[in-house]
């Protein structure tokens, strides 16, 4: 039985761990062949492993144009074209107002929206008509969280990319959706500056906001980008798909 994604050829940023490597996983069971990204090249090798098979990893920075450059000479010379683009690369920090320093300003910007503006213009000579692009915001693009200003800012420029890309790229039938995570425990939170004991209780605090009752896993995160990627998803076009157990709308 064939997959929704069969005989695609996708790139997933980020894809060495949390909400993308497991994109990854479930784009290569859908049939895919996939190129994932990461700065860092042990996780890569460790997440290629977990993928198994029709994957390819490049390490690079988002942040860093020459590393995208290099990523898409990769998947030409490899592939030849694109027909997915999960740009999912992302990171933040807490930093309350009247704390945020230039260089967290700049770090967080370079990556989740420089970056991301960045991989997708130079994803668009390898994208063929009717391609799918995929964004990932957060929940943050409309919900206020203390000392998280500056990310949930990145995010909602990241969704209003969604809405406008849509027009710019009408002519080619290409779609550009944003998909809009609630709490979903990854590694990723590890890096915002909180200990291991304080993810948990972070996330423990956040179970009673939730309609559902609970928080979210990488998986249900990545079978919602599937759909957006395949052909289940033909006219859904510059939105902004919030998977959160109903967390951003009560």
């Amino acid at each position: 039985m064939a997959g929704k994604l069969t005989g695609k050829i996708a790139l997933v940023t980020g894809g060495n761990s949390g909400i993308g490597l497991a994109t990854a996983q479930r784009f290569v069971e859908e049939g895919a062949y996939v190129f994932i990204t990461g700065r860092r090249q042990s996780e890569l090798d460790a997440a290629v492993k977990k993928i198994g098979e029709n994957v390819t990893a490049v390490q690079g920075d988002v942040s860093n144009l020459a590393d995208i450059d290099r990523l898409f000479a990769t998947i030409e010379q490899q592939q030849g074209h694109l027909d997915i683009l999960f740009a999912n690369a992302g990171s933040g920090e807490l930093a309350p107002l009247g704390s945020i320093t230039e260089e967290h300003f700049d770090k967080t910007f370079n990556t989740n929206v420089k970056g991301l503006l960045f991989t997708v213009q130079k994803a668009l000579p390898l994208l063929p008509e009717g391609a799918s692009i995929i964004l990932n915001a957060s929940i943050t693009s409309i919900k206020g969280t203390p000392a998280f200003s500056v990310y949930s800012a990145t995010k909602a420029a990241v969704r209003s990319f969604a809405r406008n890309w849509i027009l710019d790229l009408k002519e080619r039938k290409i779609r550009v959706n944003a998909i809009s995570p609630g709490v979903v425990p990854t590694p990723g939170y590890n890096l915002i500056g909180l200990s291991e004991e304080q993810v948990q209780g972070f996330v423990a605090s956040q179970v009673d906001t939730i309609p559902l009752g609970r928080v979210g896993t990488t998986d249900e995160i990545a079978k919602a980008v599937v759909f957006l990627a395949s052909d289940d998803s033909s006219f859904v076009n510059g939105i902004e798909l919030f998977v959160d157990g109903g967390m951003a709308q009560v």
